[in-house]
């Protein structure tokens, strides 16, 4: 497979040379619109696919470095400007989140954790969806690769598990009897666990980036306090509705806390570096809740859990060189967060937002809030990829949902909630989608429905129980 696609790549160029050619408008600088060009440019190419995310980041650098958009006529400091991103705190919290990740999944807790639950919930299809759920839950604080804690930890379990019902990939006729159910609330499940924490999925700290730039604060734990409730709701409900929308043919899954003992059996005792990694984790989850009290942040926690599992030999440096997932993201996430937050710096978030606010300023924040959410959500459709749809929107309508009068710690939690769970409605929607997708257990059909419809309910769930429960913490 070409990681190239010259035609896409020709389509981007395109693009980003009509924008900057485009007479400036009223309101905005120059530099503001030519970063724009490239900003643009760049998501479209990442949106086809022209290459790469790294690649593509890395021309943006090479040509916001070149045009000097950043630091007009200082090439010096506008390579620095450039570069600027890597120097972030909130980047480097999540590179560090994916090698502690690495720990789980080196030390085989993830799975055990998953197996656990499994033995305790498995009796029945429903009690199998909650249990391999709940382990989801209970991995995403430290776990910001939903793909890696989807794709790398909770799908090989489901999938082993519906095989061993006799619900078979390569036999269609066998696809409803397990598999297909458990395909789908694994993934809804996985997206969930995303949007409860700010270490939940990759797109989350970006969020948190792009709403400190406009004056909006948010901590591990005022995002984890106001996902709690909508996140638990939801995690009761979706496998619910889910098993009247789309249910197994098997009710029944006796065997399956057998099957899951019978894994735990077979991965003998706790080792030393599991309990190592456990505790660790708990170190982690500590720091994250109590840190503000003791001014430690949440970067400087990633690196005192990276710091405790590099000394106990739980992870070696090879490990965290041989981390590709953490340093491509370190690089994409760097370099989206460094244009966004010039675009900001450079007026034109601003000049968008009094934009938009002319169009609606005349509708009250209540009417405007759901129309905001509404749009921001099935905008979804258009997007292969979550961070390219939060680095194009989230800042944009975030600045516009502020300036025409809605509380902004409501708005700035809301989208980034949805950061994750409009992943629900597509097979390419989200980081893990490819991977329960790729299992052949759902028909593309059943999948865009049965999202549009979880889609739905999340949507509701989200806005009324989550907007309620922020009324009471006092976020607005």
């Amino acid at each position: 497979m070409k990681e190239i696609n010259i035609k896409n790549v020709a389509i981007t160029l395109t693009i980003a040379i009509i924008i900057w050619f485009i007479p400036v408008p009223d309101g905005v600088t120059e530099n503001a619109w030519h970063l724009f060009a490239i900003f643009a440019a760049t998501i479209l190419g990442i949106i086809l696919k022209a290459a790469p995310m790294g690649t593509m980041c890395m021309m943006a650098i090479g040509c916001t470095a070149l045009t000097q958009v950043v630091a007009p006529g200082d090439a010096g400091k506008s390579i620095t400007k450039a570069l600027s991103g890597f120097g972030d705190k909130v980047i480097w919290l999540i590179g560090i989140s994916f090698f502690i990740a690495r720990g789980f999944i080196k030390t085989g807790l993830g799975n055990r954790i998953a197996f656990l639950f499994i033995r305790i919930f498995g009796k029945s299809s429903l009690g199998l969806a909650y249990g391999l759920g709940l382990a989801d839950v209970c991995l995403a604080p430290a776990i910001p690769s939903n793909t890696a804690r989807g794709g790398g930890i909770i799908y090989p379990i489901m999938k082993s598990m519906a095989i061993s019902f006799d619900s078979v990939p390569d036999k269609p006729e066998t696809h409803r009897k397990l598999g297909s159910y458990l395909t789908l609330n694994s993934y809804y499940m996985n997206l969930i666990a995303s949007s409860m924490f700010l270490t939940g999925t990759a797109s989350n700290p970006m969020c948190q980036k792009f709403a400190a730039n406009l004056g909006i604060n948010i901590t591990w734990m005022s995002w984890a306090a106001a996902g709690f409730v909508p996140g638990l709701v939801a995690f009761f409900v979706v496998p619910l509705v889910l098993y009247k929308l789309y249910p197994p043919e098997l009710k029944k899954t006796g065997d399956a806390p057998k099957m899951a003992a019978q894994k735990l059996k077979e991965m003998g005792p706790i080792s030393k570096n599991e309990w190592l990694m456990l505790l660790a984790f708990f170190i982690l989850l500590a720091l994250w809740i109590f840190g503000g009290t003791l001014s430690i942040d949440a970067t400087t926690t990633a690196f005192i859990g990276l710091t405790l599992l590099l000394l106990t030999s739980v992870l070696t440096w090879e490990d965290v060189k041989s981390e590709k997932g953490a340093w491509d993201t370190i690089v994409w996430f760097a370099v989206l967060v460094m244009m966004a937050s010039s675009l900001n710096e450079l007026g034109f978030i601003g000049w968008f937002s009094d934009l938009i606010k002319a169009k609606i300023g005349g509708l009250s924040w209540q009417v405007a809030f759901p129309v905001i959410i509404v749009v921001y959500f099935f905008s979804h459709y258009i997007f292969a990829s979550a961070t390219a749809h939060v680095a194009a929107m989230y800042a944009a309508l975030l600045g516009v949902g502020v300036a025409v009068g809605i509380p902004p710690m409501l708005l700035a939690m809301m989208l980034g909630f949805l950061g994750s769970i409009y992943g629900v409605l597509t097979h390419y929607g989200h980081g893990p989608a490819p991977v329960f997708f790729g299992s052949g257990y759902v028909e593309l059909k059943a999948w865009w429905l049965r999202g549009l419809e979880i889609g739905i309910v999340l949507l509701i769930i989200y806005m009324i129980v989550g907007g309620l429960w922020m009324k009471v913490l006092g976020y607005y």
